[in-house]
């Protein structure tokens, strides 16, 4: 039997948060979401906003009055209020629906990268606090390749790793088990492994991106130490730029998984990575 009450989505205007709060508005299920700036969230007028910040408390406990379930993805780098944050909305027995990574391994004591050592710290907790849970463990996602916007719009995307491939996810695809998660029973304790329908490496990406908006779009490799000296300059330590250079270079040698999970629970399959283009072709010209 579905539950109807009221999902509190934090995280709401970001890629798959915003797709979640629009298809609980489209499947009639009552959603607030927590953003922290109301006039710039452009979301359904349906949805319920409640302004706030995970760093305070009081905001936050607020937006959470009358909420049943919570869409949850983490905004920060760092898990200093995590602790207080998942104890927060954990209460009273609301389900907790967590957007995770099908990178972790959970036959493993310390996870190989910081991204995955990141998600399974926020897992632990929710799992400690004895709230109902789900896991969505997702593939990379395809809105990630919005940040080669600019360098498809001049025709060449210039990157390491040309044989890196990932099975990249379509943030709807992540929504559509997320509302599921929400509103059905039958998902508590489940950890949902999210894949698209095929691994593509970064060269086929970019062909494909530039099939689906129909314009050339060709592939330069530049050298990792390239990379290196361009991702320092954002702000990225060098510890953290090593796990993902290793994460990418594994990619490249060992077949990508996928998983058939979004099929099996919508009945739909996986959207396609020239879907995904075509429906953001606007931000690519």
């Amino acid at each position: 039997m579905a539950a109807q009450g009221l999902t509190l989505v934090i995280g709401a205007t970001g890629n798959v948060g915003r797709q979640v709060v629009h298809q609980l508005v489209e499947g009639g299920h009552p959603v607030r979401a927590f953003v922290r700036n109301p006039a710039a969230a452009g979301l359904p007028a349906e949805a319920e906003i409640a302004q706030g910040d995970l760093t305070d408390p009081a905001t936050l406990e607020a937006a959470l009055e009358g909420v049943d379930s919570v869409f949850l993805v983490w905004p920060y780098l760092t898990l200093e209020d995590a602790p207080a944050v998942v104890d927060t909305i954990s209460a009273d027995g609301r389900k907790v629906v967590y957007l995770s990574s099908a990178g972790i391994r959970d036959d493993r004591a310390e996870q190989d990268d910081p991204i995955n050592r990141f998600h399974i710290g926020i897992e632990q907790m929710i799992d400690k606090s004895g709230a109902p849970w789900t896991f969505l463990r997702c593939g990379s996602f395809m809105a990630t390749l919005l940040e080669w916007s600019e360098q498809i719009r001049e025709g060449v995307v210039r990157e390491a790793f040309p044989d890196a491939a990932r099975v990249l996810i379509h943030e709807s695809d992540i929504a559509a088990i997320a509302v599921r998660a929400l509103t059905e029973d039958g998902h508590a304790g489940r950890k949902y492994l999210l894949t698209g329908p095929e691994a593509l490496s970064q060269v086929e990406q970019v062909r494909i991106i530039g099939e689906a908006i129909g314009r050339p779009v060709r592939f330069e490799e530049v050298t990792q130490e390239e990379l290196r000296e361009a991702m320092l300059s954002e702000g990225w330590a060098d510890g953290d730029i090593d796990g993902l250079f290793a994460a990418y270079a594994q990619m490249g040698q060992v077949e990508q998984p996928v998983h058939s999970t979004v099929e099996e629970i919508t009945g739909v399959p996986a959207r396609s990575l020239f879907r995904w283009a075509q429906d953001h072709a606007a931000d690519f010209r």
